[in-house]
């Protein structure tokens, strides 16, 4: 059950104080989704090609709950994180998160579970950033767009 004045969920295994986004569109996106179970806003704004999940991850400064709807990557129970930020030359916040504390909360649907995230490397990153791209074409550009090489994380069930 979502605690509205606190952000407090009993039903995932991050615990700790819940800090929404400043982004209006990130803290929005993540209460429709979260309050109707993953049937509402549940697109990347508005695309139906473009499904997401909810990550919860812990703040690498505050050490609060932080949550981002990521693209929906996955196969064979693997989800894919791709730290692109729209190709800008520095890392997303949450990526700073997972390298500090990999283990996250993962919604997919109605219910988060626990996963280990982790950083895809050679022929690996290789074969999950193709799928990537498949499922969401403008990664493509990003990659262009920035000299660092876009981190993909990818997470395991716990």
């Amino acid at each position: 059950m979502v605690g509205r004045r606190s952000g407090f969920r009993s039903d995932v295994t991050l615990q700790g104080e819940y800090e929404p986004s400043a982004a209006d569109w990130v803290r929005e996106q993540v209460e429709k989704y979260e309050a109707s179970g993953g049937t509402e806003a549940n697109t990347l704004q508005g695309h139906p090609e473009w499904p997401i999940v909810v990550i919860t991850s812990r703040g690498h400064k505050s050490g609060k709950l932080r949550k981002n709807p990521v693209m929906r990557v996955e196969k064979d129970g693997v989800y894919a994180a791709v730290a692109s930020k729209g190709g800008a030359p520095e890392q997303p916040e949450w990526y700073h998160n997972f390298i500090a504390d990999p283990h996250v909360d993962l919604q997919d649907g109605p219910e988060p579970h626990e996963y280990v995230a982790r950083v895809a490397e050679g022929d690996e990153r290789a074969e999950w950033w193709e799928r990537c791209v498949a499922q969401y074409a403008p990664y493509a550009e990003y990659q262009e767009k920035t000299d660092r090489e876009i981190p993909v994380f990818l997470l395991e069930r716990a």
